[in-house]
């Protein structure tokens, strides 16, 4: 079973090395991580919880 994860950048970051998270996806939850400090814990939210948050995020 392959249990690498896909990392990826919004299409918005600028790649400059400025604030940035990273965020993968699986079956049953979102990871969500500082791309700058990978040394760091990542946060899980639900895909329901994670659709809310891009939604407002996208109405700001």
């Amino acid at each position: 079973m392959n249990t690498e994860l896909n990392w990826f950048k919004s299409t918005y970051s600028a790649g400059d090395g400025g604030e940035c998270i990273e965020v993968a996806a699986t079956g049953h939850a979102v990871l969500v991580r500082d791309s700058k400090d990978l040394t760091r814990p990542h946060v899980t939210v639900s895909p329901t919880r994670w659709a809310h948050f891009v939604r407002y995020a996208a109405d700001s």
